[in-house]
C-alpha cells in the first residue's frame, strides 16, 4: 500500500512539473505582435528612438543604431565609452556576421603594473579600468556598412536626450547610490552630481526621478560626429564615407585628443595612438545545430561559445522527458553548464592573440558527447573541470600542465600574490551578487525586409569616470582580464588585447531562413539564462514571452568574471516559485539552494514568424525592457 502511495505521489509530481508550460500561458506582458518591424531595448524611451527611425524608413540596422545612442545616453548601465557586441542576419547574403566592437587594454596596462601596484585584478572602478572606448565605432560601423540612413538620423534622438530628458527613477537612484564613488572624479561629478552643491546634498545629490536631466558636454560631442560628417558629404564624399569621416573624428581626431587628455589626467593609460590603431571587427561567428536550429554566438572573446557548448552536451539527453524545471531538467541543465563554463573559464580569450583557442574541438559535438558523459547523476560535481578538446581537432593541447592542476577556485597566487600584498580599498560597492549578474542592455530589432539584429553593449556604466569636455563616461571592462595564466592562459592582460567578455547576443536560423533574436542583460549569468529561455521555447513550447518570463536558475559554479572572481561549487539560486520538493530534492543532491524572486536579467527577443511573414517581439516583466512593433 505505502509503495502504491509513492508512485501516486510520484505520479502527481511529475503531472504537476510537466503541466508548469500550460500553467504559465497567462503573461504579464502581452506579445508584441508586428508585421513591418520590431523594435525592444533596455528603456522604454531607448525603444520609442528605435521605433522613430523606423518610421522614417530606416531599417533594422538603423533602429538599433539609434537605440544604441539613445540607451548609452540614458546611462542603461552603460555608457558612450563602453563596448558593443552584435550579430546582424544579412539578408542580402543570407549570412550572419559578427560586429566585435570591444575595446582594447592600452599601452602600460600589464602584468607588471598592476601587481607592482598592488592589485590582484585590474580594478573595478577609475580610469585604470577603462579599455578604449569601442561603442561609437561599433556604432558607426554597422550603420556605414548594413544601415541605409545617415549618422545625423539615427543620433538624433540621443542628442535630444542629452540636451535635456527626464531621468527615470533607476538611473537617478543609481546615480545617488554610488554619489561617493562618483564624486571621486570631477567630470563625473559634474554631470552626475546635480545637487551636490545645495543645501539638501546630503539628503540628495543625484537628479531626482522625472527630473530634466542635461548632459551638454555630450551633446556637443555627438554634434561634432554629426559636423563632421556634413563637411564630408559637402566635399562630396558617399554615405558610407561620410560617416567614416566621423569615426575618424573621434578616433583620430580633436575628439580623441580630449579623450586621451582627460583619461590621463585622472590616472588612465590609454594614448593616441592606442585609439588610433583600434579598429571594429567585422567577423565569422560561431555556430552549432541543436535539433535542426542553427544557433550563432560570438566567438571566444566572449562567453557565447558556452551556450553553444552546453546546448551540444544537452543534445545527448531527453530533456522533454524530464519535465519543465524538474528536479532531474534542473540537475542536468546545472552539470551541462558546469561543464560548458569550466571550458569557458580556461580556454577562451582574444582569438587574435596567440597561441589559437581551440573552437574547433569546443564546439565538436563528439567531445560533447564525451563531456555528458562524465556527468554525475546522483549529486552535483564540485569539481567539474575543463576538459581536453585538443584531440577534436587533431591538436596537442599547450597547456596540458596547467589544465591538470586547475582549480575552480582562482589560485592563491590569483587572489594574493607572495610578492605583494593587495592594495587597500573602500568596501565594495555591488555585493557578490550583484557582480555576478551585473549587467549591460540588449537590443533586438527586425524588419519586413529581412534584416535582424541581436546586440549586448555594455561597459561605462554608473559609476563611470567621465572623460573631460567629451561627457563620455568610460569602459570598467579592464576587470576581465586575469593576471595569472594558472586561471586561463589565453586571457592574461597584454597591451593591445581584448578581454574575455561576459557580452554575449543570440541568433538563430531555422531552415536557413532567421528564426530568434535574443539577448539579456546581467554578467556571468547571461548565457545562463538565454540557455534556458531558448530550452523553454524550443523544448517545451512556451510562446516567445511565456519563455523571457519564465522560471530560471543559477549557478555559481563558474568563476566569476568581475571583482575577485570567485567561484563557489553547488550554489545555486531558484525562483522563489519553484516548488519545495524541487528545492529539498536539489538539497539532498549536494546543492546549496537559495530561493530568490529574482533568477535573470530581463531577456528580450523576437521571434520571426515565417508562416505568417510577421514578428513577434517580448521583453521581460521586469526592469524598464520595452518593445515596439507595427
Amino acid at each position: 500500500m505505502r509503495s502504491c502511495f509513492r508512485l501516486l505521489a510520484a505520479a502527481a509530481t511529475v503531472s504537476l512539473v510537466l503541466a508548469a508550460p500550460a500553467a504559465a500561458q497567462r503573461t504579464n506582458k502581452p506579445i508584441l505582435h508586428g508585421k513591418n518591424w520590431v523594435a525592444v531595448t533596455g528603456k522604454p524611451l531607448g525603444a520609442t528612438a528605435g521605433a522613430m527611425i523606423f518610421a522614417k524608413g530606416g531599417n533594422a540596422v538603423d533602429a538599433t543604431c539609434a537605440m544604441l545612442a539613445a540607451v548609452c545616453t540614458m546611462w542603461d548601465t552603460l555608457g558612450w565609452g563602453g563596448e558593443t557586441q552584435a550579430l546582424i542576419y544579412n539578408p542580402r547574403t543570407k549570412q550572419v556576421v559578427g560586429v566585435n566592437a570591444l575595446g582594447v587594454a592600452p599601452t602600460g596596462a600589464t602584468v607588471e603594473f598592476f601587481r607592482k601596484n598592488g592589485y590582484a585584478y585590474p580594478p573595478e572602478y577609475g580610469p585604470l579600468a577603462a579599455v578604449t572606448p569601442g561603442t561609437p565605432g561599433g556604432l558607426m560601423t554597422m550603420l556605414a556598412e548594413y544601415g541605409t540612413m545617415s549618422l545625423a538620423d539615427v543620433l538624433a534622438p540621443a542628442i535630444a536626450m542629452a540636451d535635456g530628458y527626464p531621468i527615470e527613477a533607476q538611473a537617478a537612484d543609481t546615480i545617488e547610490r554610488f554619489r561617493g564613488e562618483i564624486a571621486k572624479w570631477p567630470y563625473s561629478k559634474s554631470v552626475f552630481l546635480t545637487h551636490l552643491d545645495e543645501k539638501d546634498a546630503a539628503k540628495r545629490a543625484a537628479p531626482r526621478a522625472g527630473e530634466i536631466f542635461h548632459q551638454p558636454d555630450l551633446a556637443a560631442m555627438l554634434r561634432k560626429l554629426v559636423e563632421a560628417e556634413r563637411a564630408a558629404l559637402a566635399a562630396g564624399k558617399d554615405r558610407k564615407a561620410a560617416i567614416m569621416a566621423a569615426y575618424e573624428r573621434f578616433y583620430r581626431g580633436d575628439i580623441a585628443d580630449e579623450l586621451v587628455r582627460c583619461t590621463r589626467e585622472q590616472g588612465g593609460l590609454f594614448t593616441k595612438e592606442d585609439l588610433a590603431r583600434w579598429q571594429v571587427k567585422l567577423e565569422q561567428p560561431v555556430s552549432t545545430n541543436y535539433r535542426g536550429i542553427d544557433v550563432y554566438k560570438l566567438t571566444t572573446w566572449t562567453q557565447g561559445p558556452a551556450l553553444l557548448q552546453a546546448l551540444n552536451i544537452l543534445e545527448n539527453a531527453d530533456l522533454r522527458a524530464m519535465g519543465y524545471n524538474s528536479t532531474r531538467y534542473i540537475h542536468t541543465v546545472y552539470q551541462a553548464m558546469n561543464l560548458a563554463f569550466a571550458d569557458r573559464d580556461f580556454y577562451y580569450g582574444d582569438p587574435d592573440f596567440p597561441p589559437e583557442e581551440p573552437v574547433r574541438g569546443l564546439l565538436s559535438k563528439d567531445y560533447a558527447k564525451i563531456r555528458f558523459q562524465t556527468i554525475n547523476w546522483t549529486k552535483n560535481d564540485a569539481k567539474a573541470h575543463p576538459g581536453d578538446p585538443y584531440p577534436f581537432q587533431g591538436g596537442t593541447n599547450p597547456f596540458a600542465e596547467l589544465l591538470q592542476k586547475w582549480t575552480p577556485q582562482p589560485p592563491s597566487s590569483a587572489t594574493k600574490p607572495a610578492s605583494f600584498q593587495v592594495a587597500a580599498s573602500t568596501p565594495p560597492i555591488f555585493t557578490d551578487d550583484e557582480y555576478f549578474k551585473m549587467g549591460t542592455t540588449s537590443i533586438q530589432a527586425a524588419d519586413a525586409e529581412g534584416w535582424v539584429v541581436s546586440v549586448t553593449p555594455s561597459g561605462g556604466w554608473i559609476p563611470a569616470v567621465v572623460a573631460g569636455k567629451t561627457g563620455v563616461g568610460l569602459s570598467q571592462r579592464m576587470q576581465s582580464w586575469v593576471l595569472d595564466p594558472a586561471m586561463n592562459p589565453f586571457n592574461v592582460l597584454e597591451p593591445g588585447k581584448r578581454p574575455r567578455v561576459t557580452l554575449t547576443p543570440s541568433l538563430a536560423l531555422k531552415d536557413g531562413k532567421p528564426f530568434l533574436a535574443f539577448s539579456v542583460q546581467g554578467g556571468d549569468t547571461q548565457d545562463q539564462n538565454l540557455l534556458q529561455f531558448f530550452l523553454s521555447f524550443v523544448e517545451f513550447g512556451l510562446n516567445v514571452q511565456q519563455a523571457v518570463e519564465a522560471a530560471a536558475f543559477n549557478s555559481y559554479q563558474m568563476q566569476s568574471s568581475f571583482g575577485d572572481h570567485r567561484s563557489e561549487p553547488g550554489r545555486i539560486q531558484v525562483r522563489a516559485d519553484t516548488p519545495p520538493w524541487v528545492r529539498a530534492e536539489l538539497a539532498k543532491m549536494g546543492y546549496k539552494v537559495e530561493t530568490v524572486e529574482r533568477t535573470s536579467g530581463p531577456v528580450t527577443a523576437i521571434y520571426i514568424d515565417q508562416a505568417n511573414h510577421a514578428f513577434q517581439g517580448a521583453a521581460s516583466d521586469f526592469g524598464e525592457d520595452y518593445g515596439i512593433a507595427w
